[in-house]
Formats: structure tokens, sequence, C-alpha cells
């Protein structure tokens, strides 16, 4: 029997509800962090994005800074800084400095994704397309930065050198699962929107994966969409608030995250929607008792070592519902195991 404990975590996007401020947003983002901490949620990572109107995720570093204040023991990172964006340097210097000022409690996740459309990338790095195609150097170089290695180079990241920032590599398909293993990183997947290559990207992983000084052996992380409340047809109901999310997007409405409504014929027929339905295959809806048993499939088949919630729910309120059932549910999994 498998004895090992799986993880369990949040991805805050910072959604902008219907009539809602981005203040009061960070400031639920912060609450749900908490409630998170007392239910012994292992981490907390934001999400980066930019020239999206309704989410308030864009200042990465700083809102990883926010809920590390006021919170004490849980892992707050990136999930994830997308890398060519930025400068490794400035990134570096970044998270050396949240490293110091809270110490064993700093992830850093990087991606190479834009988080935007192609005309904002260019306007945040002119060469954004160059630095993508560079991600694994640009791995390099932050790693060099945090590396007491280079304290005898003409270039340094000096907050940065020796801070302990564990580094995660981020992916929506194959690319970074070499990238990961060759490096010997640990690695999460965004399987809460792309689900096509979650099995092939893990499989690369663990067949090509190679130890190094951060890892000895594979550790995966999976995304997946979770809304859990008292019975089926509530969490069904909530769910609706995402499905109409994604069908805003794919339609290029934009729209702020809307109330949920009741899951009519004209909603279900949309959420079976070929894209809608790729997008959102792994989501687990319903009670404890139904989202227990998606769980523990999805746990089964995926063999990762820790899963990474995203609950899009228009209130805050049902969120941290999900969040405490949710960890319920992991507990008695671990239990059980």
């Amino acid at each position: 029997m498998n004895q090992r404990n799986i993880a369990y975590s949040i991805l805050e996007l910072a959604l902008v509800p219907q009539g809602s401020t981005i203040k009061q947003t960070l400031n639920n983002s912060l609450a749900l962090a908490k409630k998170a901490e007392s239910l012994d949620y292992t981490r907390y990572w934001f999400a980066e994005h930019h020239n999206a109107e309704h989410i308030g995720s864009s200042a990465t570093s700083i809102l990883i800074g926010y809920v590390a204040e006021n919170t004490k023991t849980i892992r707050v990172g990136s999930g994830g800084v997308m890398l060519p964006n930025h400068s490794p340097l400035i990134i570096a210097e970044q998270f050396g400095t949240l490293g110091h000022l809270y110490p064993n409690r700093i992830d850093l996740g990087l991606g190479r994704a834009p988080g935007t459309d192609t005309q904002t990338a260019e306007a945040i790095r002119s060469d954004f397309m160059k630095a993508a195609h560079s991600f694994p150097q640009e791995l390099n170089k932050i790693q060099t930065y945090f590396s007491v290695k280079n304290k005898n180079s003409k270039v340094r990241a000096t907050i940065a050198e020796g801070t302990d920032v564990p580094i995660y590599l981020l992916g929506s398909s194959t690319d970074s699962a070499h990238l990961a293993a060759k490096k010997g990183l640990p690695y999460a997947f965004a399987s809460h929107f792309a689900s096509t290559h979650l099995f092939n990207a893990l499989s690369i992983y663990h067949q090509e994966f190679q130890p190094s000084e951060f890892l000895d052996k594979p550790y995966t992380i999976a995304g997946v969409n979770v809304f859990v409340a008292n019975t089926d047809e509530e969490a069904e109901r909530q769910y609706t608030t995402l499905v109409r999310m994604f069908y805003s997007v794919l339609t290029g409405a934009k729209d702020a995250l809307q109330p949920p409504t009741e899951m009519t014929p004209e909603l279900k027929e949309l959420s079976q929607h070929p894209s809608i339905q790729q997008m959102l295959k792994y989501s687990f809806v319903g009670s404890k008792q139904t989202v227990k048993k998606q769980v523990k499939e999805f746990i089964t088949a995926t063999q990762v070592n820790e899963l990474i919630a995203v609950s899009t729910m228009f209130s805050i309120e049902d969120r941290i519902k999900s969040t405490e059932l949710f960890g319920e549910i992991m507990v008695e999994i671990n239990g059980n195991r």
C-alpha cells in the first residue's frame, strides 16, 4: 500500500467578481490564505497575468509579500512568474529579498508563457520572443544568481546568494517537463485549464528525471478546479461561474466574474462544448463524498505528489467553505493511505 501523503495547496488568480473592486479582491485573497493556513494547506501561489481588467494578480512578488507578511506558516509563492517577461537578475533580487524576510516560506514557480496577449508581452519586454525561446538559459541565470558560487562574478544578485527559495518549473505542454527532469527540479502542470498533455508530460518528467542538489527524486504538482459544497446541486451551481468565465474567454468578452446561476439546459450544453470540456476536464464538483471519489481517482491515475486547487467562485464565503471541505477531504484521503 502506498503510504505517501498528498500535499494540497491553492493557486490564486485574484479574479475580480462583478460589482467588486481590486482592493476587496486582494483582501479576500489574504482572507483565503489565512483560512488555508489554518487547514494545513502546504502553499498559496499567485499566478501572473497582465492587461486583464478583472484579474488582480499582475504584480506577483508584491502579493506574495502581502500574504507572507500577514500569515505565519504557509508557504507563499508564484504559480508562476512568467520569466520571459522579466530580467532574471531582478527576479532573483525580488525573491531573494522575500526569502530573507520570510525564511523557508517562499517558492519561485517559473513559467515561459506571457500571461497576456502578444502586444502586451512586447510592451512588457521588447525581446519577449527571444527570452521565451531562451527560457533554459534564462533559468540558468536565475540559478546562478541564487548560487553562493556567484559571489566572485561581476554581476551579482547579492541578496539572493545562498537564499533558500526553491524553484519549481511550470508547464501546460511537454516542453518544461523535459527541462524540469534534466535540471532535477519539481514540476507543476497546469491541468486546471490544459488537460491534453497531462499524462504525457508526467511520463516524460518521470522517465527523464535526473537527481540534483535540489531534489533526489521526482516531485509533481497538478492543478485542478475544485468546487465543494454541502450538496452536489449547490456545487454545480457554483461551477456555473467558471463555465461562464471560460465562455467569456473563448468569445473575447472578458467579463468580470459572474454570480452563479442554476445549471440551466443552456449552461449544461455550454459546459459540454468540446473546447470548454477539454479545458475543464479536471474539475471536481460536488459534495464532499462526490469530490473525494473524484480526487482519489485522479491521484491514483496521475500519482502526483501534490494537488494545487483553483476555486473560481463568485463569493469569498463560498470559496472559504469549499476550501474547508477540500481540506477535510485531503485529510481523510491521507489518513486512509
